[in-house]
C-alpha cells in the first residue's frame, strides 16, 4: 500500500521512532535532574560512590540519546545504551533472589530491557541504512 510505504520510508517516522525508543532514558534523565533523587537511586542499588555512578549514568544516557535521535554515530549511542541497559539487569532486577509475583514482574522488566536492546540495534542499523554514516 502506497500510504504505508510512504509512512515507513519517511525520515519523520524514523525520527519519531528513535525518540520513542529513547523515551525511557529521557524519563530517567528527567528524574535525575533532582540530584538528590539520583544519588538516592544509586545508593539504593548499592552503587558507591553514588555521585560517580549517577554522573556516569547521566553522561551515558545524554550522549546515547543525542546520538540516536541525531542519527549520526547512532551505533555508538545505541551500543552505549545497550551495554548500560544490560548492566542494569544484574544490578537492579534480582529476579533470581525473589519468588512469586514479584519475581514474575522482575522477569518481565528484564525481558523488556532485552527488547529495548533489540530496538537499539535496529535503530543503529536503520540510521546507517538511511545514510546517517559515522
Amino acid at each position: 500500500m502506497k500510504i504505508v510505504d510512504k509512512i515507513l520510508d519517511s525520515r519523520t517516522t524514523a525520527l519519531i521512532g528513535r525518540v520513542l525508543l529513547c523515551s525511557m532514558y529521557l524519563q530517567s534523565l528527567y528524574d535525575k535532574a533532582n540530584w538528590q533523587r539520583a544519588l538516592g537511586e544509586m545508593t539504593h542499588f548499592g552503587l558507591e560512590p553514588a555521585g560517580l555512578y549517577a554522573l556516569a549514568t547521566v553522561a551515558v544516557q545524554i550522549v546515547g540519546v543525542i546520538l540516536i535521535i541525531w542519527g549520526r554515530y547512532a551505533w555508538l549511542g545505541a551500543g552505549a545504551l545497550a551495554i548500560f541497559t544490560l548492566l542494569t539487569i544484574p544490578i537492579a532486577h534480582h529476579f533470581w533472589t525473589i519468588t512469586g509475583m514479584p519475581r514474575t514482574l522482575e522477569i518481565y522488566v528484564v525481558y523488556e530491557h532485552i527488547s529495548v536492546v533489540g530496538g537499539l540495534i535496529l535503530a543503529a542499523c536503520l540510521c546507517r541504512r538511511d545514510g546517517y554514516k559515522t
